[in-house]
């Protein structure tokens, strides 16, 4: 591997590491995703300033919030990565509260997505970027009424964050449905891939794109065209870098965790761990993009594309916990 990529992918081993210590009893997988948020960030995991985080969040949450469920932990990751937690916390609580007023359903989704929106909207635009997250939730909802879901909240957040004009975004997402779900499924999954490619650019060859990638991947078996993996495959597909390229160090880095102490075959399946290795490669190339050829702008936006993509992976991976979790009880 590259150097910096390989230090990347070698510090947000020790990070899970050193979050497994401080958190034993939560999900594995929100530990993982907390270990790639400050991996990211090129930072080495502290597990007391995520417990200081988590406990403050408890302080100004009752017993039963979702602030205090099973994606805790990666939101309390994402706020220890920032300055002025208290007041953070604030508006995300606030956000989430108005998100709630207009009809949104309480859930891990809904406290991701009200993250989100109070971590990247001046506080005076929370009521109109919430408003426009419901219009998305809205007008996809009724192109697609039984596949959009409170997993959708997420992406719904980012859109109304965006400049994308809500109708034209829709229709183009819509456009991207036809002609992707032939290729895919199940439809939920398309579904997702088509918010991440509207929210990338408005290339016509997006679609194509895809395909292309996919087929390379699984001309090394890999296969990205999963559930819980298409939507990394969009992602992958946005970088201006050659699909040779992506497919080899998604392999290599995949190959290199395969390896390493809580990342074997029985800690870990096989598709959450692509999920990671195809998160660390569009990373350390967004990094690598920044100082070259890729503007701002777009290395902006597909950083947050990236991140939004791991919330909403730790958002199903709680919800699906939860719900095994209350199956064994009854």
């Amino acid at each position: 591997m590259e150097q910096h990529h390989a230090a990347r992918v070698e510090l947000f081993v020790s990070n899970a590491q050193i979050i497994k210590k401080s958190f034993k009893w939560q999900n594995p997988m929100m530990h993982r995703l907390a270990a790639l948020l400050y991996a990211g960030e090129n930072k080495t995991a502290e597990g007391e300033a995520i417990r200081q985080t988590h406990d403050l969040m408890k302080q100004n949450t009752n017993l039963f919030s979702v602030f205090r469920g099973n994606s805790a932990i990666s939101i309390a990751a994402m706020l220890s990565l920032t300055t002025n937690q208290e007041s953070k916390l604030a508006d995300t609580l606030h956000v989430y509260d108005l998100m709630k007023q207009i009809k949104f359903r309480p859930s891990d989704f809904l406290a991701v997505a009200a993250y989100q929106i109070a971590a990247q909207a001046a506080p005076d635009q929370f009521q109109y970027t919430v408003e426009r997250a419901k219009n998305f939730y809205d007008l996809m909802k009724a192109k697609h009424c039984f596949l959009t879901g409170q997993d959708d909240y997420i992406f719904a957040a980012m859109l109304a964050l965006s400049d994308l004009d809500v109708e034209s975004g829709v229709a183009r997402m819509e456009q991207l449905y036809r002609e992707l779900k032939p290729e895919f499924s199940p439809g939920n999954s398309v579904q997702a891939l088509t918010q991440v490619l509207v929210l990338g650019d408005d290339n016509p060859e997006s679609s194509a794109r895809v395909l292309a990638l996919q087929e390379a991947f699984r001309k090394r078996s890999i296969r990205l065209d999963k559930t819980y993996t298409l939507s990394s495959l969009g992602v992958l597909s946005l970088l201006p870098v050659h699909q040779d390229t992506l497919v080899d160090q998604v392999q290599e880095t995949f190959d290199w965790l395969r390896g390493q102490k809580g990342f074997g075959a029985w800690s870990i399946t096989k598709q959450e761990l692509l999920l990671f290795s195809s998160a660390l490669v569009a990373v350390q190339h967004v990094e690598n993009l920044r100082s070259g050829v890729l503007t701002t702008t777009l290395s902006t936006s597909i950083t947050n594309i990236i991140i939004a993509h791991q919330a909403a992976m730790a958002s199903a991976a709680a919800a699906s916990a939860a719900a095994a979790a209350s199956s064994s009880s009854s």
